[in-house]
């Protein structure tokens, strides 16, 4: 075999579509955009018009937040890769693991915003973590080998005060159930007496 026998295989290269090329070439004239018109030329953004009356994505409300730009973003790492680590003699079992040492380790690439220890795979080692967040199995799985997780993230405060859906809520629960549509709670009816038997007791009895 030479140099200029070695070639990829069947259909690994496809030769781009030339359009505009002839109305013979099969993707001519308008080369696939149709008209004339807006809608031939770039830069159209015209998918979301409707004809000058208001669109449907400004006519909906705005509900909601997203905390994407916000959120914190971690590293998650699993038990098992940790052991394999400690087997290769990367990290040292009896020094406190953190980021920073599997970072060292080669486990990650860099910290980011910490570490989260998710249990899949098996610990063997008795193992010191510190780290951002843990999962209940990962915490359980490094406190039966022996170890101890310490979780660096702040503990979730609840409101000594309900707020907004929650206050609601349980102020209903207080008063004693849902508030009823038209405001005030209608009092029961009385059932009343059947017509015979208010004439029966209207009528003078005969002596």
């Amino acid at each position: 075999m030479k140099l200029n026998q070695i070639a990829d295989k069947p259909g690994s290269r496809k030769k781009r579509m030339r359009i505009g090329r002839g109305i013979g070439s099969g993707m001519g004239k308008t080369g696939g955009r149709g008209g004339k018109g807006q809608t031939a030329r770039t830069g159209v953004r015209i998918k979301g018009f409707e004809g000058g009356q208001m669109p449907l994505h400004r006519r909906l409300p705005k509900r909601g937040f997203r905390n994407t730009s916000f959120a914190v973003r971690l590293n998650e790492i699993n038990l098992g890769k940790v052991q394999a680590a400690i087997d290769a003699g990367l990290i040292d079992a009896k020094a406190p693991v953190d980021a920073a040492a599997m970072v060292k380790a080669g486990l990650m690439r860099r910290e980011k915003g910490g570490v989260k220890l998710l249990g899949d795979g098996e610990l063997k080692s008795k193992v010191e973590f510190s780290v951002w967040r843990a999962s209940k199995s990962a915490v359980a799985a490094v406190e039966k080998a022996g170890g101890t997780v310490k979780v660096l993230a702040p503990a979730k405060e609840e409101d000594a005060v309900p707020k907004g859906k929650n206050k609601r809520k349980a102020l209903e629960a207080a008063k004693g159930g849902d508030k009823p549509k038209g405001g005030k709670p209608k009092e029961p009816k009385e059932p009343k007496a059947d017509a015979k038997a208010d004439a029966e007791a209207e009528a003078p009895k005969a002596e």
